[in-house]
């Protein structure tokens, strides 16, 4: 039996009775929605302080395990869940038993550290909570030489409760990402780009409990879409694929070369983010949505200065969330690697839209607004009017709608190369082999530049667990030119 005490967020654990109630069984929900996807057994149940997962899981020691540690994985990325512990249950028959079991679960992570240890007990027994403590501890001491007793502030607290005839013991302790479980804050619109910042700023939103949707204004073409969707689909899946989400694709080009053709040259900047306000303002009104998400941060780039910024939201009464915005880059970089963001996100190539020869830092509005009347608006309208409103998980069937011929193969050709585009963790933990073919491991985020390094007279195939990715790839290649490539899908 694999079995999990979830810790809700302190945020949550003060919050009135029927708010907390509510936040309980949204994360409830979420639970059960995502972790049965790993395995049917798994139970949650909701205790109003604190929520239990159990999985009697089939099969044998190896698939347990690869069921415990994907339950971990998905249990780190919830929103709403601050802390998790593996819990052991067990029978005993008396105060040495309890000692023995604890003994050979805590043995090994006592070594060279202080230790407490502290038992809840209910029923009837013939010791006394303080009795346990003091047997279990006194026990340890003497069995693990470099570990030393400390009551208060210790290195590592035994916890352990006694349930009648059942031994409940915590194994490990784990932490999640924290934050409100989705969708109690609401919804937001994230402009997401494809690089750090977007992708971190709604990782943050996500965290907060407010349901994350994505806009991405397009300025390269197909593949730079294709990179985008990548990342928005990582950060859904991973963070918040417990609900479905929009991702809203806008053709950008036509006003970028609008605000070419007639905006001088030191204000484009502010005024392409001035028309990037204006149309995620009318996406986020059409869907319902009461706030935009930004990854802008004050000083990054010319945009970003106080009185830029505030020229910017002139533009709109829709409220504008910045959660980057005093955070230095090297701080945002950090926290992309920590979600695992950083290997997208450093692939993605740069698409300015317009680059002043000498943009302003310190805008006035009234000049902006007197070249804006130059600009033709109707362009705008028919960018906002054209855009693609996508579910999210559909990521895969736009790939392949994108694609100009996209042919997919279970039984290879003779010849036939396969790529394996997975990220260096799945491979590491999963590798592919595929009978009578070669198999390069090629990760997706350096397949578009390393890809033509290859031998060009040989097929390739790219592979990926979900087929998602690998159509994705299939499209950002076919664009470069490349026509020997197709996807293997067993």
């Amino acid at each position: 039996m694999i079995e999990f005490l979830i810790k809700l967020h302190p945020e949550i654990a003060i919050k009135s009775k029927s708010v907390r109630k509510r936040q309980t069984l949204l994360l409830e929900r979420n639970l059960k929605t995502i972790l049965l996807q790993v395995d049917s057994n798994v139970e949650v149940c909701n205790n109003f302080d604190h929520l239990t997962v159990r999985c009697d899981s089939s099969g044998d020691a190896s698939s347990q395990e690869a069921v415990r540690q994907r339950l971990i994985e998905r249990l780190e990325c919830i929103p709403g869940v601050v802390a998790f512990a593996e819990m052991q249950s067990s029978s005993f028959s008396d105060l040495h038993d309890i000692f023995q079991q604890v003994l050979a679960v805590y043995a090994p992570q006592l070594e060279n550290k202080t230790f407490s240890v502290r038992v809840r007990r209910t029923g009837n027994h013939e010791f006394s909570s303080i009795e346990a403590e003091r047997y279990i501890g006194g026990g340890l001491n003497q069995h693990v030489a470099s570990a030393k007793v400390k009551l208060k502030k210790p290195d590592l607290v035994v916890t352990l409760e006694i349930k009648k005839d059942l031994l409940i013991m915590v194994r490990r302790m784990h932490q999640g990402m924290g934050g409100f479980p989705l969708p109690s804050q609401s919804d937001v619109l994230s402009l997401i780009s494809g690089g750090y910042d977007s992708a971190v700023a709604s990782y943050l939103m996500i965290r907060k409990g407010l349901r994350t949707h994505y806009l991405f204004f397009n300025l390269g073409g197909a593949a730079h879409e294709a990179g985008v969707r990548e990342m928005a689909f990582l950060v859904w899946q991973k963070y918040s694929s417990s609900h479905k989400v929009k991702f809203v694709s806008v053709n950008f080009a036509p006003v970028v070369e609008q605000i070419l053709n007639t905006i001088d040259n030191g204000l484009m900047g502010v005024v392409l983010k001035r028309m990037m306000m204006r149309a995620a303002s009318e996406v986020a009104e059409s869907l319902g949505i009461k706030a935009i998400v930004t990854g802008e941060s004050i000083g990054q780039v010319s945009s970003q200065t106080i009185a830029n910024l505030n020229v910017i939201d002139r533009v709109t009464e829709t409220l504008i969330l910045r959660p980057l915005i005093y955070q230095d880059k090297q701080e945002i970089i950090n926290m992309a690697i920590k979600i695992g963001a950083d290997e997208i996100a450093k692939s993605m190539p740069e698409y300015c839209g317009v680059i002043s020869k000498k943009p302003t830092v310190n805008a006035v509005l009234a000049e902006v607004l007197a070249n804006e009347q130059q600009f033709d608006f109707s362009v705008l309208q028919q960018a906002v009017q054209t855009a693609k409103v996508l579910d999210i998980r559909t990521v895969d069937y736009q790939a392949e709608q994108q694609a100009h011929v996209i042919s997919e193969l279970a039984q290879l050709p003779a010849d036939a190369i396969v790529l394996d585009i997975r990220g260096p963790e799945e491979t590491d933990s999963k590798p592919l082999t595929v009978d009578g073919h070669q198999v390069i491991e090629l990760p997706f985020f350096r397949l578009a530049s390393q890809f033509v390094g290859l031998d060009q007279s040989k097929q390739y195939y790219c592979y990926c667990d979900r087929g998602v990715m690998s159509r994705l790839q299939a499209v950002v290649l076919q664009e470069q030119g490349f026509t020997n490539v197709a996807v293997y899908r067993p």
